[in-house]
């Protein structure tokens, strides 16, 4: 059974994600990252693409240590598994991705049969390298992690998987967190890029909540739910 996924994005009122400076631009807020720390205390593995790797250089952990406690006490990790995905194998194995939060898994990186080996002399023991033939297929990704356990997927981004997820209808949960700023750069990632959408621009995506995280709109929607349709 492939897991639920869960994507997980704050935007600017605009629709970016990032400006274009070399500092991460911050939509949200204080709290609002609170809440994203709980989403993922609550996720089984948690999924972000090879340049937000190489971008943000996050740990992409759970940092509260109350929560992690939570986990454990479940008889979970105290740490979801941690996911990235890259066609290319760029991935430096100095970036922080490998080296927190990884005590009882090993991330996992999915890639092209292509990029396979050179992924494995790079990162070694630091990662579980999965090839999945000739192109990147995510549906395929979902089985495979359905095979390994994984039963809620939490999808942090960037552009490319939150398109991806969504135009393949793959998604069955997604968190908007709008940030009171506009970016206005035309260079800027967005949120999602052109793509053809299940249903086209005619279809309304069904609404869940919408609820004020201090001066942040989150919007919760059910990609899946035929109510929407």
């Amino acid at each position: 059974m492939r897991p639920n996924v869960l994507l997980s994005v704050a935007v600017s009122l605009d629709g970016y994600i990032d400006d274009t400076t070399d500092e991460r631009l911050l939509l949200s807020n204080a709290a609002d990252f609170d809440r994203v720390d709980q989403v993922r205390a609550e996720s089984d593995a948690i999924m972000i693409g090879a340049g937000t790797v190489r971008s943000d250089n996050p740990r992409l952990i759970v940092k509260s240590e109350s929560r992690q406690a939570d986990r454990v006490a479940k008889g979970l990790p105290a740490q979801p598994r941690k996911i990235t995905v890259t066609a290319s194998g760029d991935l430096d194995p100095t970036a922080k991705f490998w080296h927190h939060g990884v005590e009882d898994a090993r991330p996992l990186v999915y890639t092209v049969a292509a990029a396979a080996p050179k992924l494995r002399e790079q990162l070694g023991e630091l990662a579980e390298v999965v090839d999945l033939g000739d192109e990147i297929d995510f549906a395929a990704i979902l089985d495979h992690l359905g095979g390994v356990g994984i039963g809620r997927l939490m999808v942090e981004g960037g552009t490319h998987l939150h398109t991806e997820f969504l135009a393949r209808g793959l998604a069955d949960e997604l968190h908007l967190a709008i940030g009171p700023s506009l970016v206005g750069d035309s260079k800027a990632p967005r949120f999602v890029n052109p793509a053809h959408f299940p249903g086209g621009s005619t279809r309304r995506l069904h609404l869940i909540d919408v609820s004020q995280v201090g001066d942040v709109a989150l919007l919760r929607y059910a990609p899946k739910d035929a109510s929407g349709a």
